[in-house]
């Protein structure tokens, strides 16, 4: 297996440091995200970055106690990157002063002014005078640690960007990995370049790395893969049967709560064109029937959730010898967030796909997506040479329609919504906006209005049609379709779904949990 060039960032807690990960991913970085408390000078030694960036953090280096790397970091000879809190921690370990105030805090856009002195780290900025960078910050640095020089300056930061060339560390008080700092991406390309970064990390070489992990850790066993239907589950699937075939069976509950034709879209790909082992557990009857009279969301996916697992378990149970239980975990899952308050890092949803179904039938866990970012896995799928349609497709939550129909779920009201839900889609490829959109849907909301259609009354369901833009699923802002495009999909659904009279467009700001509707 390939050992890969590795950059480690050290995690001080700030909001945005995933996007440091996506930024340097995009140069063909290999990099891990791991909090300050579990970076030790065992860990460092072990892990053996060729370079390191310190993340922001909200904070304050002038309190006791507050975080700090390890000072070996300092001495392993590999180029440092210092961000925002993490300009303030180098400067204050290596000599320099951090105060409180006086006027210097800085939040949103600002504007750098570079000094005279040259510095790589810089190239391709200030071509045309200063540049907008993000700050975020209500220390400052009120003295450079010995060895560093001045490379910009803007209104509240006289040192915002600083560095002792000598040693290669770098730092910059600004958050270069926000969209707001437009050359930002340029700084962490020099930086990259400065360490001796090669770019080897593709998603070919990741591929063939993967498979090869995967047959050391599973040998000759037998492996189960609960599918979804997901793009997460379905490049986990098609990535592990390359690596051992018929080893791997995929266990495809369908609980009748998919879109249109969407469970045929699925056994077919993997059954007929993959020829994929499958058990497709159709169990709509079941999920449908425990949902009558619920009209409470969290009992709804509770109720799916729990029938899920049972089902689940039911048909791997017949797989004999399976020792492992594949997932679709991804990057975003299994980070661990910095907590400030003295309890222990939190792991974010270790086991997003099956509760706790490894534990409860003595499984092993194969993840082999672990180390990606969303985008990465759909490059991934790509390169096993899944549809690009299908690569592509918006995302769709584990309850499925049953949270896009607000009140008590009945059978026609599913299929309403899906037919309403087909129309909406096909009108979004249609004017070229899937690409776009990170994800569209329908809901059928729980009244019915009195409508005109043609010379008749009609008394039937209004819907609201959703769509919303996002990087990754990390922020959401509504999607602004055209009148000329809400109108001809309104008309197109109260023409073609019968049970629905009325659409209206959902344009409220939501953060990203919450963009279903229930």
């Amino acid at each position: 297996m390939t050992q890969h060039q590795r950059l480690l960032i050290i995690d001080f807690g700030s909001q945005v440091t995933q996007l440091i990960a996506r930024r340097l991913r995009e140069l063909s970085i290999y990099c891990e995200i791991h909090p300050y408390q579990k970076v030790t000078d065992a860990f460092l030694a072990d892990f053996a970055p060729k370079a390191i960036i310190f993340s922001g953090g909200p904070d304050s280096v002038t309190r006791e106690g507050s975080p700090r790397p390890p000072k070996s970091a300092f001495t392993l000879g590999v180029p440092i990157l210092g961000i925002c809190y993490g300009q303030q921690v180098m400067m204050q370990e290596l000599g320099g002063l951090v105060e409180t105030g006086h006027g210097t805090a800085e939040f949103g856009r600002a504007f750098v002014t570079p000094s005279e002195n040259v510095l790589p780290l810089l190239r391709g900025w200030f071509d045309v005078g200063p540049e907008q960078v993000w700050m975020s910050h209500g220390d400052h640095v009120s003295r450079i640690a010995p060895g560093f020089e001045v490379y910009g300056t803007s209104p509240g930061a006289p040192f915002a960007i600083t560095a002792d060339v000598s040693r290669h560390f770098y730092a910059v008080q600004f958050h270069p990995e926000v969209h707001h700092t437009p050359k930002g991406a340029k700084l962490y390309e020099n930086f990259v370049r400065l360490a001796g970064f090669t770019g080897d990390w593709t998603m070919a070489s990741y591929k063939d790395d993967a498979i090869a992990k995967i047959r050391a850790q599973v040998g000759d066993k037998r492996v189960i893969c609960g599918l979804s239907g997901g793009v997460d589950s379905s490049v986990a699937a098609v990535l592990i049967h390359e690596a051992i075939g018929d080893q791997l069976t995929c266990v495809f509950v369908d609980h009748g709560l998919m879109r249109l034709n969407e469970a045929d879209e699925v056994v077919t790909m993997f059954r007929d064109n993959y020829n994929i082992p499958l058990i497709h557990a159709d169990e709509a009857d079941l999920f449908i029937g425990a949902l009558e009279g619920v009209s409470d969301p969290e009992v709804k996916r509770k109720t799916i959730g729990k029938l899920f697992i049972d089902v689940f378990q039911r048909e791997a149970n017949k797989i004999e010898g399976a020792e492992f239980l594949a997932q679709g975990t991804l990057y975003p899952d299994v980070i661990e967030s910095v907590s400030f308050s003295g309890g222990p890092s939190v792991t974010i949803k270790s086991h997003h796909n099956v509760g706790g179904l490894p534990e409860k039938m003595g499984l092993k866990l194969v993840e082999p997506l672990r180390e990606l970012f969303k985008d990465e896995v759909r490059a991934l799928g790509r390169e096993l040479g899944l549809p690009e349609k299908f690569i592509g497709r918006h995302p769709f939550p584990g309850p499925g329609l049953a949270i896009r129909c607000p009140g008590e779920i009945t059978r026609e009201k599913l299929d309403i919504l899906r037919k309403a839900d087909a129309v909406y889609i096909d009108q979004i490829r249609k004017h070229g906006l899937y690409d776009e959109i990170w994800q569209a849907f329908v809901a059928i909301l729980p009244v019915k209005t009195v409508g005109v259609m043609g010379d008749g009354r009609t008394y039937d369901y209004a819907c609201a049609l959703r769509a919303v833009t996002s990087v990754d699923g990390m922020t959401a802002d509504y999607y602004p379709f055209s009148h000329d495009f809400l109108g001809e999909t309104a008309t197109r659904i109260i023409n073609e779904v019968k049970g629905i009279n009325r659409v209206t467009y959902d344009i409220t700001s939501k953060p990203p949990g919450t963009i279903e509707w229930e």
